[in-house]
């Protein structure tokens, strides 16, 4: 197979090659190079394709025409993101202008929504997880002027991995949004699913003085109350059109409220049953006697109310400075700025039946073997600091701060000669999180009822809703600071050549990029226990906003602290805090990675009046330094930073290098004026999440388990196909049907291996004794090589996927109606027989629109079905999403050419978030997170 791959790339470069010599040969070059699409730089500039060169300029400034922020309304946008896929060389799809603040759209994710064969998971307020074409969304590509934008992770305790954060830019700023779904060799390597690259708006393409803002209320009906946002766009040229600056400000808040239920895992009845009866309970036991239940079945650990309240307050600036003192030469300064203030607060109160099986004296059982629902007997205790009972219920506090800040700087030029054209691309971005959580977790002893459904009931709710039973009860707590940075730097230049004939342009480039992460996560612990009055008690909670989930009065409305400070403020304010620290929080995740790529292209456009397209082979050296820490287990279990590392164990790094060729193919037919069809062949390459390539390593070296990272994961490794057929039967309509394939030949998954290893507690004093039990049993030789049972992200899992889009739109004559719908199937199999994550095997989207005179309207509804969320990807578990549907809708009124109000309301059906594990009855997660309307005011001058 590695033969075949390299041969394949070998006559690709040859051919190339023969084809430049042709060039100089046959035909002089041509007077100038083609115009091209002024939104885009170097590595996202691709000329219109015919046979001739007039043709081709024609072609391009038909598109540069529709790029600038001069395109206004629906239909005009709509017509704009029709000619960008119209006239591109590969699978595109677009979205321009005023069509992505047009449609409703809290963020560009929700935008991208719109788009055939895009599907967005919304476990939490403020989308963020775009899947393409049904895969993954960390193996996507994304991009902003065609260079990376460094993320730091926002959700303290979160897995980081490599998709996008689109809350993080508001639609305001983008100019033009474009999604290759077929590769070109130009392209930036790293995605599978598709590459998104977002087009700021530059100075020298809009008029000079060029003002447009915004402010509104952003409103959620959980919450009962809004937040404001503004926007302000100011752009300026000189009159010689050689000179200019823009800027975009926005301030932008809004809450997030998620209300529902969790659970936190099974466990069986026989291991439960088994506890009960060491402390003197016979009930589960007489209930497997008559057969009500099985030792087999499923029991819920805890069924937990839950609530996540969000305010996130962004401010963000972006500016372009783009000088062109000549009509060959252009400079463009790219500068960012954004911080985005996320702090949250997440309250969870579980009823533990589990944890406290002496008090069970109920179990129903339902469809499964899932025990559905059940009774514990308790004792409340005033006071209750020490409190024992046979039940035992919790409220996780969790208090956390969070702000990222991201900050930019990207240069661009272009030099354009006579047929020829160099472009240079070089920047740095920067981002980082100094995360903090404080944790109270306060107690209850009463007696409850529970529903795997409905949550908890409480048998006495007015003792269970006096503050005065609830308190620490042993553990005060902790307060955990993660500090996340990531920076890229890049750097790259291309050059291109201009030729007569069917053979049109070659296209050769090189590109340097650095990515480097780290997190350092410090855990204190020893703070004081106390009640909840002293905590500060906050009355009871109100969950109405999930009342369409049928929770129990008792999950509801219960008992909380009075938010985040009073919890940061317990824990701080014990006396001598912050001297206990956990040692293994900070060895299981503090991790540097960085990864380096250099890569260089080589790409062939052809054309003439019946067929266009490229061909290209893309080279990438890749080099990991990947640094994490090796714990022995002795260390594990003493959990100390005054255990002394063997040797060969401790602050550990390993580097790792690997070559990839990658081919692209990309042809389209024009078999009539409105006709087009396409097809593409490519091999693509997508990369581990950071954290899971850290060489960590932590090890019981008495039963001889370990979890593990792996600095040595191959990428991602897909071959693909991808065909088109595209009817554009009127200027602002379409008509297309695509299909794709994907042989995905390597992905990453967790499992179970058995390694061999020297064992770190071997020479330690007092393991003598294990030592000897395990030579005897063969697991371990005399000089302490053992064989662990390693779980780590591996290699070799093989898939495919293979479906295809149906895309419709237009515009109904001069009525003022319009439509778009599309509609994704995508069927996803692995060789285990397991399911890909984000794969949904049906969605669609319908899209009505109204825009006559002064009005407009708009309506989007969208469906997904189940799809598996996490497993493979950043070691998250795995759970099944069960089918969600979103409806939006927005109404504006044009008072004038300057001035605009527009209602936007997004999730109109309240829709429930539900996630299960094996099958529909074993609840993970269940979660509501409202209805939001933004109300707005927009002038433009």
């Amino acid at each position: 197979m590695n033969y075949r791959k390299t041969l394949l790339a070998a006559s690709i470069i040859t051919s190339l090659c023969m084809s430049a010599a042709a060039f100089a040969a046959d035909g002089a070059p041509t007077p100038s190079a083609p115009a091209q699409d002024t939104s885009s730089q170097s590595t996202t500039t691709t000329p219109a394709p015919a046979a001739t060169q007039e043709t081709r300029d024609a072609n391009s400034k038909k598109v540069t025409n529709l790029v600038g922020v001069t395109v206004t309304g629906i239909r005009a946008s709509l017509q704009a993101s029709i000619n960008t896929k119209r006239n591109a060389d590969a699978i595109v799809d677009a979205i321009t202008a005023e069509d992505i603040g047009k449609f409703p759209a809290s963020n560009v994710a929700e935008a991208l929504a719109q788009m055939p064969g895009i599907t967005l998971d919304r476990s939490i307020p403020g989308t963020q997880r775009v899947s393409i074409d049904g895969i993954d969304p960390s193996l996507n590509l994304t991009l902003l002027d065609g260079h990376p934008v460094a993320q730091a992770i926002w959700l303290y305790g979160d897995s980081p991995n490599r998709g996008f954060n689109y809350s993080l830019l508001a639609p305001d700023v983008i100019g033009k949004l474009e999604v290759y779904k077929s590769p070109e060799a130009r392209l930036p390597e790293g995605a599978i699913g598709g590459t998104v690259i977002m087009h700021t708006v530059k100075p020298l393409d809009v008029p000079s003085n060029t003002l447009s803002g915004s402010f509104g209320d952003n409103y959620n009906d959980m919450v009962g109350h809004g937040r404001p946002s503004a926007s302000v766009f100011y752009s300026w040229k000189s009159d010689d059109n050689t000179f200019g600056v823009d800027v975009s400000a926005q301030h932008h808040e809004q809450f997030g409220d998620r209300q529902g239920l969790e659970n936190y895992g099974y466990s069986s009845v026989a291991s439960v049953n088994t506890a009960a009866l060491a402390a003197g309970n016979t009930a589960i036991q007489k209930e497997l006697n008559s057969g009500a239940i099985k030792a087999t079945d499923q029991i819920p650990n805890q069924v937990s109310a839950t609530n996540f309240q969000q305010t996130e307050k962004l401010d963000s600036v972006t500016v372009n400075l783009q000088w062109k003192p000549t009509e060959n030469f252009s400079s463009t300064v790219g500068l960012m700025y954004v911080r985005d203030n996320l702090d949250n607060l997440n309250q969870s109160m579980y009823p533990w039946a589990t944890n406290s099986p002496g008090g069970i004296t109920s179990l129903t059982e339902g469809p499964n073997g899932i025990i559905t629902s059940g009774t514990q007997a308790g004792t409340a205790c005033l006071n209750n600091l020490n409190c024992v009972s046979t039940a035992h219920t919790y409220t996780d506090n969790n208090a956390r701060i969070s702000t990222i800040t991201t900050k930019g700087i990207d240069w661009q030029g272009e030099y354009k000669g006579d047929g020829w054209r160099l472009n240079g691309q070089v920047g740095v971005s920067t981002s980082r999180d100094p995360m903090e959580q404080a944790v109270k977790e306060i107690f209850y002893g009463g007696g409850f009822d529970w529903s795997l459904s409905k949550g908890p009931q409480y048998t006495d709710p007015t003792t269970a809703n006096n503050p005065a039973y609830w308190a620490d009860n042993g553990w005060g707590g902790n307060l955990g600071k993660e500090l996340y940075k990531a920076k890229d730097t890049y750097g790259q230049l291309d050059f291109s050549k201009d030729f007569d004939g069917f053979l049109n342009e070659l296209l050769i480039g090189a590109r340097y990029s650095s990515h480097w992460e780290s997190q350092v996560l410090n855990v204190y612990t020893g703070a004081e226990t106390l009640t909840l009055d002293q905590i500060g008690y906050g009355g009871l909670s109100d969950l109405d906003g999930s009342s369409s989930l049928g929770l129990t009065d008792s999950s509801i409305h219960h008992v909380q602290t009075s938010g985040s400070s009073a919890i940061f403020n317990a824990i701080l304010g014990t006396p001598g805090f912050g001297t206990a620290q956990d040692a293994n929080s900070y060895w299981d995740n503090t991790f540097n990675v960085q990864q380096q790529n250099s890569a260089a292209y080589a790409q062939l456009n052809f054309g003439n009046d019946d067929v266009h397209g490229n061909l290209g082979v893309r080279f990438v050296h890749t080099k990991f330094t990947d640094s994490g820490y090796n714990v022995p287990g002795v260390c594990a279990s003493a959990d100390s930073f005054d255990c002394t590392f063997p040797t060969g164990f401790g602050y550990v790094t390993q580097n790792s290098t690997r070559n990839d060729w990658l081919p692209a193919f990309n042809i389209a037919w024009n078999l009539a004026p409105d006709f087009i069809l396409r097809g593409a062949a490519s091999e693509t390459v997508a990369y581990a999440p950071y954290n899971q390539m850290a060489p960590y390593f932590q090890a019981n070296d008495t039963v001889l388990t370990a979890a593990a990272g792996n600095p040595d994961l191959k990428p991602y490794r897909s071959l693909n196909a991808d065909l088109s057929a595209e009817w554009y039967f009127n200027d602002t309509s379409v008509l297309a049907v695509s299909g794709f394939y994907k042989s995905i030949l390597n992905y990453i998954v967790n499992a179970a291996t058995m390694q061999e290893r020297i064992n770190g507690s071997w020479t330690i004093p007092g393991y003598q004794t294990s030592a000897a039990a395990l030579i005897a049993t063969g697991q371990c030789t005399a000089a302490g090589i053992c064989d662990y049972n390693v779980t780590a992200p591996v290699d070799g899992g093989r898939a495919k996927v293979k479906g295809g889009t149906i895309s419709y739109q237009q515009a109904f004559s001069d009525t003022g109606f319009g439509i778009r719908a599309n509609y994704t199937y995508s069927n996803a199999s692995t060789a285990t027989g397991g399911a890909l994550p984000y794969n949904s095997k049906n969605a669609y989207n319908l899209s009505p629109y109204f825009e006559q005179g002064p009005y407009s309207a708009s309506v989007s509804y969208g469906w997904r079905s189940s799809y598996l969320a996490g497993g493979y990807v950043a070691g998250a578990p795995a759970t099944y999403v069960d089918g969600y549907k979103e409806l939006d809708a927005t109404a504006g009124y044009e008072f004038n050419k300057n001035f605009s109000v527009n209602l936007n309301a997004l999730n109109l059906l309240n829709s429930t978030y539900r996630a299960y594990l094996g099958s529909k009855t074993q609840l993970s997660e269940e979660y509501v997170t409202g209805r939001q309307y933004m109300l707005s005011a927009h002038f433009k001058f």
